[in-house]
């Protein structure tokens, strides 16, 4: 497939053609008897065929030949097949005669991909879906080398969120690169991914995150009972260590002072006590021993 890139286009100001056009005709008209005097004076009768002819070239070359480009949109002028330029300016504008002109918008679009059902790279299904923000910026790919960029864009950022799904997992519980856990660089991938996927039909990605991202109807119940219990587990791991610290502090300090001295039962027995005390879910209730 041969690619076609953005070019511009001759164009002249539609207001000067017009006012060359109006000036013709005021002086056509203001001239008619002597053009018909003229054309008589040649030897033909009934009706000039220069001013049929000039009528003609009017409605069917002149006429249809402005345009009036409004802003963000690019028109591509094909000269019967061949494509001769882009015409992006604002404005009112004359350009070749016998040019088909197809209008382009160049405004930013919002494109929401539908949800779809994916496995992540451990297998697990997920739903995922994207929110893409996109323009065009080379118009002439746009409309010659794809045949639809609407549905083109739509397309591939469907296929654009599904490669990147499969390349990551749902989640990490070593602070690794995840769906959930990396939005910004999952983003930044995604957009990544896409535009290297849309570069032929002249599209821009400005944006493109995730909007939705969830587990499978058919996982989600044992996935939320597995993630509570990696919280639980990961919770009683930070309640510990930090526990195990303040004992170590607290028999240093007492050690320190040099006022209170224990004997190593004593210091196991202040170790359990104090570990129960910092570790155990409900309030710790202390008991008296009274055995001397």
């Amino acid at each position: 497939m041969k690619t076609i890139r953005e070019t511009g286009t001759i164009a002249i100001s539609g207001w000067l053609v017009l006012a060359l056009v109006i000036g013709a005709i005021i002086y056509g008209a203001y001239n008619f008897p002597d053009l018909i005097d003229m054309w008589r004076a040649t030897g033909f009768e009934g009706t000039p065929v220069p001013l049929i002819i000039a009528f003609v070239v009017f409605i069917f070359v002149i006429l249809p030949s402005f345009v009036i480009n409004n802003p963000n949109e690019s028109r591509v002028l094909l000269f019967f097949g061949r494509y001769i330029g882009t015409l992006r300016g604002t404005g009112f504008y004359w350009v070749i005669p016998f040019t088909s002109r197809q209008v382009i918008s160049r405004r930013v679009v919002s494109l929401n991909t539908k949800t779809i059902k994916v496995n992540d790279l451990r297998g697990n299904p997920i739903e995922i879906g994207a929110v893409i923000v996109w323009n065009v910026e080379d118009s002439a790919k746009a409309a010659l080398n794809v045949d639809n960029y609407h549905d083109f864009v739509a397309v591939q950022s469907e296929t654009a969120v599904r490669t990147l799904a499969s390349r990551l997992p749902y989640d990490s519980e070593d602070g690794d690169e995840s769906l959930r856990g990396s939005p910004d660089k999952v983003s930044e991938d995604l957009k990544t991914e896409l535009q290297a996927r849309v570069e032929v039909a002249g599209v821009v990605v400005n944006e493109a995150r995730l909007s939705h991202l969830a587990y499978a109807p058919e996982i989600a119940s044992a996935m939320l009972r597995r993630q509570q219990a990696q919280a639980v587990v990961s919770a009683r791991r930070i309640i510990t260590e930090n526990a195990v610290k303040m004992v170590e502090t607290a028999l240093e300090q007492i050690a320190g002072t040099g006022k209170i001295k224990l004997s190593e039962e004593a210091k196991g027995k202040l170790v359990s006590n104090l570990l129960v005390a910092l570790v155990a879910e409900r309030d710790a209730q202390p008991i008296i021993d009274l055995n001397p």
